[in-house]
């Protein structure tokens, strides 16, 4: 099988033919038809990611594709569903072996490209305001690098919960996307957020995916008694919070990382997940996917998230 592999941190992905793998215990074989791109995917190929992993290997967190066999033990889902499936990395292939718990079967309606970047963006999302915020209906959301893929659901999911949601994005372009996606106010990322926001009333929830000094503005422009949701750092710097704004303020930090919940508490993430699915064949969510390249263009669909340069979702086309 064709794959996009990391043989050298710092380096571009090179493709490589592998033998195509087999399903152990409790693992299906998937042939994949998209692989979803995050900006984890780029942290891994700088070796800045919080999960190493042995060189050389094949990124790709999350796709779309079709069960072809099953290992012992598993029951569901069966060959032939077409799933979605968190994998954690592997998904720049044409096939790759997943535990089956991990794969979730996807409505008929939902296309390939939306699937596969589907499960990161609006699960990290829903449990980050839902389970994690409580945020309530009435509230003001702020979300920084509104037009992202993570971003931009935070926004969309934000006011289906009933939120005042204020976007921020750099530049016009981006915010109207973000306005598309249901925002009621836009904040260029190059004015001064923490008076915009202050302006608007105060944040009682900051969904942070940029951190360095967009959060420490936002940590300034929280009400008393916010909630701050800090989930990656695509800004290159990890925000240190002064313990002294939390006490004054009555501030609460919840730390996010949806992978964790597959091991740590996979049933609120299946639920959240069920919730989402729902949610979309009710014609409540639209995925947005920006950019859609082959595989033997991975190198640039890496390069749009760390560039910057794509709205939404970027996914490979596998098959």
């Amino acid at each position: 099988m064709r794959a996009m592999q990391i043989t050298a941190l710092g380096a571009p992905l090179r493709e490589a033919r592998l033998p195509r793998p087999e399903p152990g215990a409790d693992e299906v074989l998937l042939r994949v038809h998209a692989c979803g791109v995050n900006f984890a995917d780029t942290l891994m190929q700088a070796g800045r990611y919080q999960e190493k992993h042995l060189l050389p290997f094949t990124p790709g967190m999350e796709v779309c594709g079709t069960v072809e066999s099953v290992g012992p033990g598993v029951e569901h889902p069966a060959p032939g569903t077409r799933v979605a499936c968190y994998a954690g990395r592997g998904g720049l292939a044409e096939h790759l072996v997943a535990p089956a718990r991990l794969c979730v079967p996807v409505p008929a309606a939902m296309p390939d490209v939306e699937a596969a970047g589907f499960l990161i963006a609006y699960g990290t999302s829903h449990l980050a305001l839902d389970h994690r915020a409580r945020l309530r209906p009435g509230e003001t959301l702020l979300v920084l690098g509104a037009a992202g893929g993570v971003g931009l659901t935070a926004v969309e999911i934000g006011r289906l919960m009933g939120a005042r949601v204020i976007a921020s994005a750099r530049g016009a372009a981006r915010l109207r996307v973000a306005e598309a996606a249901g925002a009621h106010h836009l904040i260029d990322a190059g004015e001064d957020l923490r008076a915009a926001v202050r302006a608007l009333g105060g944040a009682d929830v900051v969904y942070d995916p940029v951190g360095g000094a967009a959060f420490a503005a936002a940590l300034r422009a929280t009400r008393p008694g916010g909630r701050l949701l800090p989930l990656g750092f695509a800004s290159g710097e990890v925000p240190q919070i002064p313990a002294n704004i939390l006490l004054v303020k009555n501030l609460t930090v919840h730390g996010i990382y949806w992978g964790a919940y597959a091991t740590l508490a996979p049933e609120v993430m299946t639920g959240s997940i069920a919730t989402l699915l729902q949610w979309y064949a009710e014609g409540r969510l639209k995925p947005h996917v920006s950019h859609v390249l082959p595989l033997a263009q991975a190198n640039e669909a890496l390069d749009l998230l760390r560039e910057r340069r794509a709205t939404g979702k970027v996914v490979v086309q596998v098959a």
